[in-house]
């Protein structure tokens, strides 16, 4: 019963499966090694990644709400005109 589940959780025999992983993790390492990369640094970059969209995101919000006051200085004294002169012509 406790081989069956461990052959269900390995995706079958446990001994093979763990050699295979052995070896692949081998491969892996090695070409990795040969990249000069290494997982830790991955990692970093995946993170600074992150953080980078996270910035952008905020820039991107700033960015509108910094052409959205600059827009307003001209449209909100423009509207307010026009508001009063229809008020004199009594169209409010």
């Amino acid at each position: 019963m406790a081989n069956s589940t461990l052959t269900r959780f390995f995706g079958g025999s446990p001994g093979p499966v763990l050699l295979r992983l052995i070896v692949v993790s081998l491969v892996v390492g090695l070409i990795l090694s040969a990249l000069n990369l290494n997982p830790l640094d991955i990692l970093n970059g995946f993170r600074n990644l992150i953080e980078r969209i996270y910035e952008l995101g905020f820039d991107a919000f700033n960015g509108a709400l910094r052409y959205f006051f600059i827009g307003a200085i001209i449209v909100v004294p423009a509207w307010i005109v026009i508001r009063l002169l229809k008020m004199g012509r009594g169209e409010a």
